[in-house]
This record gives C-alpha cells, sequence and structure tokens, in this order.
C-alpha cells in the first residue's frame, strides 16, 4: 500500500486498462472460437487468457490503491464490434487487434503516471503485449506464407511456401449482405430513370418489378457457381494435399512434424507423433488438411444455401425503391420511393461494415451518397429522354 496517495491519473489509467483488457479477452475468445485452425485457435486462446491474467494484476494494484473493483461482467464491447467479431473475416480482425495492441503499447501503457508503482506493472504489461502484437504478426505473416521467420516457424513457413494450390472462399452471410446491396442500388437507378422520363407512372412499377426478378435470379444463378467453384478448389486442395503426400512423404511428415513442435511439443515428441501418424496415409492426410487449410476433408460449401441467400436478398433490396408504386403514382411516389431507398441505402451500407471493419456510420453515409448519384445521374437523364 502506498504511503502517499498517487495521482489520480493513474487510477483513470489502471480503470481504462483495466476495461481494454476484458473487451480485448472477449473479442480473442470470439475468434478462437472460429478459427478451424487447432494451432493459431491455441495461440489466441493464450492470448485471451494473458488478457485477463494482466486484468488481474491490474485489479490487484487498484485494491492496493484503496479502489473498488468494478463488475467485470457489465464491461462489454459493443454490439457491432461483437458481430465484426463473429462475422468479419478473422485475418480482417487480426490486424484491427494488432493495431489496437500497438496503441496500447505506445499511449496506454508506456506513458507515465506519475506513480512509480503503478508505471512498473503498466510498463510489464506493455512487454507483453508486444508479444501478443508479434503473436498476431506472425499468425498473418503464417496464413499469407511470405513472412520471414526462424526455426520451426520458418522451416514450416519454406514448406508451405512451395505449395501454391491453396485458395480460400467466402460465407454466404457476407454474399446476402453484399446482395442486398446490388439489388438495391441496380433497381433504385432503374426506378429513378424511369421516373425522371415518365412522371412516375405504371411503367416504374413495370420496369422496377421485373428489374428486381432479373437482378435477383442473375445474383442466385452467379452465387451458386461460385460456391460450387469454392467446393470444387476445396477438393482440388485435398487432392493436392494427397498428392504431395505421396510424392514428398518425408517433408510432409517433416511439415506435420512441425506443426507439432510450434504447438510445444519437443522435436523428438513431435517426429515421434509424426511417425505415428504417417501409418496411415487418410490419416495423416486429415491431420494436414485441419492444420494447413483449417478445413476437413468431409467439408464442402451448400450451392443451393448461397444461391437462396444471395437470390432472395437481393430481391429483397431491389424490391424497396419499387414498393411505393404499388399504391402511389406521380411526383409523391418518386420522392417517397427516393426517401425509403436512401434510408435502405444507409442501412445496406452499415451493415457492410460488418466485414470491412470500417466504421458503420462512415460505410452507411459512403452508400448513401452513392445512393444520391446514382438515382441523381439516371432521373436526369430520365428527364431528358421524357
Amino acid at each position: 500500500m502506498s504511503a502517499v496517495a498517487p495521482p489520480s491519473g493513474a487510477v483513470a489509467r489502471l480503470q481504462d486498462a483495466w476495461r481494454g483488457e476484458i473487451e480485448a479477452q472477449t473479442v480473442y475468445t470470439i475468434l478462437a472460437e472460429r478459427l478451424h485452425d487447432q494451432r493459431r485457435g491455441d495461440v489466441i486462446r493464450e492470448i485471451a487468457a494473458a488478457e485477463g491474467r494482466h486484468r488481474e494484476r491490474i485489479e490487484k494494484r487498484l485494491r492496493e490503491l484503496g479502489q473498488e473493483i468494478p463488475d467485470p461482467s457489465k464491461v462489454q464491447i459493443s454490439p457491432w464490434l461483437r458481430l465484426q467479431a463473429r462475422l468479419a473475416p478473422v485475418t480482417q480482425v487480426l490486424r484491427h487487434m494488432e493495431a489496437a495492441e500497438n496503441v496500447e503499447i505506445i499511449d496506454r501503457y508506456k506513458r507515465s503516471t506519475g506513480d512509480a508503482d503503478t508505471d512498473s506493472i503498466l510498463s510489464s504489461i506493455r512487454v507483453e503485449e508486444q508479444g501478443h502484437s508479434r503473436s498476431l504478426d506472425a499468425i498473418q505473416a503464417a496464413h499469407a506464407g511470405d513472412a520471414p521467420a526462424s526455426g520451426a516457424q520458418g522451416r514450416l513457413n519454406r514448406i508451405l511456401g512451395r505449395e501454391t494450390w491453396h485458395r480460400t472462399g467466402s460465407g454466404w452471410i457476407s454474399g446476402a449482405i453484399y446482395g442486398a446491396n446490388d439489388g438495391l442500388a441496380a433497381v433504385f437507378g432503374i426506378v429513378a430513370g424511369v421516373s425522371g422520363a415518365t412522371g412516375g407512372s405504371s411503367f416504374v412499377l413495370t420496369a422496377g418489378l421485373f428489374g428486381a426478378i432479373a437482378s435477383a435470379l442473375s445474383m442466385a444463378t452467379g452465387a451458386f457457381l461460385a460456391e460450387r467453384s469454392t467446393n470444387e478448389v476445396n477438393l482440388a486442395n485435398v487432392e493436392g494435399e494427397r498428392k504431395e503426400l505421396t510424392e514428398h512423404p518425408e517433408e510432409e511428415k517433416e511439415e506435420l512434424s512441425l506443426f507439432y513442435q510450434l504447438k510445444g511439443l519437443s522435436k523428438a515428441e513431435a517426429d515421434q507423433l509424426a511417425d505415428r501418424l504417417a501409418q496411415n496415409q487418410e490419416t495423416m492426410l486429415k491431420v494436414l488438411v485441419t492444420e494447413e487449410l483449417g478445413v476437413s476433408t468431409s467439408e464442402t460449401g451448400n450451392p443451393a444455401q448461397s444461391a437462396l441467400a444471395a437470390g432472395l436478398s437481393t430481391f429483397v433490396g431491389a424490391m424497396i425503391p419499387v414498393l411505393p408504386f404499388f399504391w402511389l403514382r406521380g411526383t409523391t411516389a418518386v420522392v417517397t420511393a427516393a426517401i425509403i431507398s436512401l434510408i435502405a441505402h444507409f442501412l445496406v451500407g452499415a451493415a457492410k461494415s460488418l466485414f470491412t471493419l470500417r466504421s458503420w456510420w462512415a460505410a452507411g453515409l459512403e452508400m448513401t451518397a452513392a445512393g444520391v448519384i446514382v438515382g441523381g445521374i439516371t432521373y436526369v437523364l430520365g428527364l431528358f429522354l421524357r
């Protein structure tokens, strides 16, 4: 217990760091649950556990300063950040978290608080956060396969570097959001242009309705073919790994040993485990595919599901500017369609930020501005053709 009360800034910094550790631990825990790759998932889980240990050290210091510790369960990340952690590409979220770690290293844990004991704790946490940043960078580098490394990681990267047939796909949820975006933007342009040309007559309803149907069918077909292509690529990846296993069995066994060394096993233990797995080629293939690609040999997407999601979302988005013309005509219909379409543009743009990790309001405003430009240009062109 300090004999002299520390500066109030020390308490405020500790409280800020305490909240930050809880929020970071929550995000890392969500990401670890999403990772198919057990090795990288274990790294993320360890980082999450370390954030928890940092929180405990900060709590201990706060108690020494006579401060009451709030209920950790009341510290919640924003619903938007939670959605991003669950839906956005893992590598993008990791990149975002790495940037946040660097801010903490430079700002939250480095600047002096005026209290020596508090500065000592924050400094020791800063050293560990630097390790977290390097770990996150290594995960992304291993995913890309292009970063220099030494030891087991370096040899593993060199082996993976020659296997250039790896590919990745995307989820149907993001496809649904982008489908709604495409349908809304395209048909809003049709509705605005025909409105300008006809003054909001019944022709707008006809053109918009068939434009929505055509857009939905086009997106559904494209999504179906894309998902089927992804399945074919995954199958090719598995067959490529099978070929590597047949043509370079010793290198594949070394590769498997290196994976286990990175998990913490000694070289002798990892080599022994790799030798045992190598006795059954199919078992070894399943392990290698899981470790390298993060998928199982039987994992495939559902083309019908992707087509349904893309087609329905595109049709829903496309029908938004058309709906007013079921009941209204003339200027009233045109103005109503423009208002609800621009609101929808903002909402769809905000939803896209779940995957781009941009600010939701900035993404929404950008999409709205795009809607204004598309609608404005097509409406003016329609006036000239009236």
